[in-house]
C-alpha cells in the first residue's frame, strides 16, 4: 500500500475522538466515505472470488508457457508480448491486493477483515511465486541480445523504461530458489511483524482524564492550546509506550535483522542501499541531501523553536509544546466543504488539467474523510491500479493542518492518475520523486490563503505553522534517517535493547531540534509509533527530498517561466518512465548540484527571517 503517512510528519493530523465527534462533527459537514465498490461489491462476491481464482490459474499457465524461454522470445521478437502478460497479471493481482489493503485500513481492529487480508496475501503471494522466474530470467539474457530486441520488438521498446530498472538490479539478484524462498517466507517474516506492529498500534488505549483514547486522538491533543492538556497527553504516550516497550524493541530488532539478512546475501554494502536503488537514486545524492540539512539545522530548528519559546514567554520549550498553536492561531473549524474549495481553488490556479483531476478523486467517493477510532491513522493515497483509481485516506478533524493534508494527499492521487496512462509496470513513481505533486499541492494552497491573508497576527500564525511543517518534512525526516542509519548500523553487531534505542533516538532528537526544547521523561519511547521505520525502512528521507526539490521548483513556477505548466505535467505523467535527472532537466533542476539543496533549504529560512522580522 502507498503511504504518505501524515501522523510522521505531523503528530497532530489525526482521528477525532467521542468528544470531537460530539462536539464538531456537524460543523465539519457531510464528510465523505470510501466506495469500494469500484474494485469489488464485497469481500464475499463472487467477483473477488473468481479474480482470485483466475489469478492462481492465470499465473500457473504463464509460468507454463513463459519459463525457461524467454532468450529465446526476445531472439523472436516476442519479448514484449510476454511482458504484456506479465503486466496484466500484476494488474489483476493489485485490485485485488489493493481491494484487501484498504478494506483492512477502513477497520484495523474488526477481525474478520484482518483474515480476510490476511488470507488474501496468502493466496498472492502463492500465485505471484510462479512469477518470480519472470524478472530472474529476463537479467540473464545477455546485454548485446536484449539490445537487439529492443531494436526489432517495439512491443518491447514500449517497456524499456522497466527493463531498464529490472537490470540495475542484476548485481543484487540471487539464485531462483532462494528468491523464492524469500518471496514465500515475507508471509511468516517481514509482512507478519508488519501486521503485528499495525493491530498493537490501532489496539493500544492511553488513559487521559476524560477517558481510554486511541492514538491519534492522543497526539492531537499535543496541539491543544492549553498547556497541562498537552503535558497530560504527553505523559499518557510515554506511559502505554513503556508498557509495550519490549514487544516494540523486538519488533524493530527482528525486522532490522531480516533487513540485513537480505542485504548481506544480495550483497549490499551501506544499510541504505537497497532504498537508494528502490528509488533510483544515486547514493550520493541523498547524503549531499543529509549533509546540508544537518548543516542547516541551526539555521532552521534550532533558531525557529527559540523563537518560538520566546513567543510562549518560555525559556525552552518542552517536547509536548513542539507542536503547541501559537496564541494568533485561528481556532474555529473549516467545515469539509470550505476546506475542498480552498483546495481545488488552489489547484486550479496552476491549470485546469489538475484542478480537473481532482475534483473526480471525490466525484465517486474515492476519498475517505471522516475520523473513526478504529481505521488506520493519519493519512494516505492509494494508487489501487491504472484501470480504476485511487483512493485517498484523511482523519479529517477541520483544523488548518488537516486542510494541508487534504491538499497534500489529493496531489498523490493526481499524481497518481496523471502516471496511470504508463501502466501498471510503469506508473510506480520512486519515492524521491512520489513526493512532488503533494507537496507542491500544499505549496498551492499554503501561498492561495496566505496571499488572502491581510491580518498581521494571522499571517504570523500562517508562516509559523508552515515553518513547522516545513521543518517536520525536513529536518525531523532526515533525523529519523539518521535514527535508523544508527540502528540498522549498531544491530549488525547485535540486538540493540529498548534502553539503547531510546539513547540513540534522543542523541538525534537533541542534534537535529536544538537546545530550545527540553526532552523530558518518557521522550526517549517516542521512537516506537514511527510507522515508516517498520514498513518502509529509509523511506522518510523521500520527504525531505520532495520538500527541497518542491521549493526549488516554486521558485521556477514564482518566475513564470513559459511552458512551466506543461513540464510540470510531463513530469508528473512520466511516472517511473525516467530518472530524476532527467525529470528536473527542463526546469534547469539538478540534484546533484550542491546548490539545489542549498536552494531548497533558503525557502525555509526566508520564513523564518520573516518571522524574526515580525518580532520587532
Amino acid at each position: 500500500m502507498f503511504r504518505t503517512d501524515r501522523s510522521v510528519n505531523h503528530p497532530a493530523v489525526a482521528s477525532a475522538g467521542a468528544e470531537a465527534r460530539a462536539s464538531g462533527a456537524s460543523a465539519l459537514g457531510d464528510l465523505p466515505e470510501w466506495n469500494l465498490a469500484d474494485l469489488y461489491p464485497a469481500m464475499d462476491s463472487s467477483e473477488l472470488a473468481g479474480d482470485l481464482g483466475a489469478a492462481s490459474e492465470r499465473a500457473q499457465a504463464f509460468e507454463t508457457e513463459w519459463k525457461g524461454k524467454l532468450a529465446q522470445a526476445a531472439s523472436e521478437r516476442r519479448l514484449g508480448e510476454a511482458i504484456e502478460g506479465y503486466e496484466a497479471l500484476d494488474e489483476l493481482m493489485g485490485r485485488i491486493a489493493s481491494y484487501a489493503g484498504l478494506l483492512y485500513a477502513g477497520d484495523t481492529s474488526d477481525v474478520a477483515r484482518a483474515k480476510f487480508y490476511g488470507d488474501v496475501q496468502q493466496k498472492l503471494t502463492d500465485a505471484s511465486a510462479h512469477l518470480l522466474f519472470f524478472a530472474l530470467e529476463i537479467n540473464r539474457i545477455d546485454d548485446a541480445a536484449m539490445e537487439e530486441a529492443f531494436a526489432a520488438d517495439a512491443r518491447l521498446a514500449h517497456y524499456r523504461p522497466w527493463v531498464d530498472d529490472l537490470r540495475k538490479e542484476r548485481p543484487y539478484q540471487l539464485e531462483d530458489r532462494v528468491e523464492q524462498l524469500f518471496h514465500e517466507k515475507t508471509l511468516t517474516g517481514r509482512a507478519a511483524w508488519n501486521r503485528l506492529f499495525d493491530e498493537t498500534m490501532t489496539a493500544l488505549r492511553f488513559a487521559l482524564p476524560d477517558g481510554e483514547k486511541g492514538l491519534e486522538e492522543t497526539l492531537n491533543i499535543l496541539q491543544d492550546p492549553d498547556p497541562d492538556k498537552r503535558k497530560t497527553a504527553a505523559e499518557a504516550l510515554a506511559k502505554t509506550f513503556a508498557a509495550n516497550l519490549r514487544l516494540f524493541a523486538l519488533i524493530t530488532n527482528t525486522l532490522a535483522k531480516d533487513k540485513e539478512i537480505s542485504d548481506r546475501w544480495r550483497g549490499f554494502g551501506d544499510v541504505a542501499d537497497s532504498r537508494h536503488l528502490a528509488n533510483r537514486v544515486e547514493p550520493e545524492v541523498v547524503n549531499a541531501l543529509v549533509e546540508a540539512v544537518r548543516d542547516a539545522f541551526p539555521r532552521l530548528s534550532h533558531r525557529y523553536y527559540a523563537l518560538k519559546a520566546r513567543w510562549l514567554g518560555m525559556e525552552q520549550l518542552n517536547h509536548w509544546d513542539r507542536n503547541a498553536p501559537l496564541p494568533e492561531t485561528p481556532q474555529a473549524l473549516i467545515g469539509w466543504n470550505e476546506a475542498r474549495a480552498i483546495v481545488l481553488s488552489a489547484y486550479g490556479g496552476v491549470a485546469p488539467r489538475k484542478g480537473g483531476v481532482a475534483p473526480r478523486l471525490f466525484a465517486r467517493r474515492r476519498g475517505g474523510a471522516p475520523a473513526r477510532a478504529r481505521q488506520a491513522p493519519g493519512a494516505f493515497a492509494h494508487p489501487t491500479v491504472p484501470s480504476a483509481h485511487p483512493y485517498v485516506l484523511l482523519n479529517y478533524l477541520g483544523k488548518p493542518r488537516d486542510v494541508m493534508t487534504l491538499a497534500h494527499e489529493l496531489g498523490h492521487g493526481v499524481h497518481q492518475v496523471l502516471a496511470g496512462a504508463q501502466g501498471a509496470l510503469m506508473s510506480a513513481t520512486p519515492l524521491t520523486l512520489a513526493e512532488t505533486a503533494s507537496v507542491f499541492g500544499e505549496m498551492l494552497t499554503f501561498r492561495s490563503l496566505l496571499d488572502k491573508t491581510t491580518d498581521r497576527r494571522e499571517r504570523k500564525a500562517m508562516l509559523a505553522q508552515k515553518a513547522e511543517d516545513m521543518i517536520n518534512t525536513v529536518v525531523r525526516q532526515i533525523a529519523f534517517y539518521l535514527f535508523e542509519r544508527k540502528v540498522h548500523e549498531e544491530r549488525r553487531d547485535g540486538e540493540l535493547t529498548a534502553e539503547r534505542l531510546g539513547e540513540i533516538w534522543l542523541d538525534v532528537q537533541r542534534d537535529s531540534l536544538g537546545p530550545a526544547i527540553r526532552f523530558g521523561p518518557g521522550y526517549e519511547t517516542f521512537w516506537t509509533y514511527i510507522p515508516h521505520f517498520i514498513h518502509s525502512p529509509f523511506y522518510v528521507y523521500a520527504y525531505a527530498f520532495g520538500d527541497c526539490l518542491v521549493n526549488a521548483l516554486y521558485a521556477v513556477y514564482q518566475h513564470a517561466e513559459p511552458g512551466f505548466q506543461d513540464r510540470y505535467f510531463a513530469m508528473l505523467a512520466a511516472g517511473g518512465t525516467k530518472h530524476h535527472s532527467e525529470l528536473l532537466a527542463p526546469f534547469g533542476l539538478d540534484a546533484s548540484d550542491p546548490g539545489f539543496w542549498a536552494g531548497g533549504l533558503k525557502v525555509i529560512e526566508e520564513i523564518i527571517d520573516e518571522l524574526e522580522a515580525m518580532e520587532g
